[in-house]
């Protein structure tokens, strides 16, 4: 798993497989899912990251189990 900030563009992207992108879906305003061809999530990506997320240049990730 891998995540970007874009500041320039103000774009938070998590990607979850390197994968060719078959198919996009904005399945709420400034939020985007895609899907390879065989319908698995490869990546989301959240347009105007400042304003959703609290600050989007500092990532945790937590792994539990």
């Amino acid at each position: 798993m891998k995540t970007i900030y874009d500041r320039k563009t103000d774009t938070f992207t998590v990607i979850f497989a390197d994968a060719p992108v078959a198919e996009s879906d904005e399945e709420k305003e400034g939020v985007i899912l895609d899907y390879d061809a065989e319908g698995n999530l490869v990546s989301v990506e959240i347009l105007g990251a400042s304003k959703r997320i609290k600050d989007p240049q500092s990532v945790t990730i937590e792994l539990v189990g």
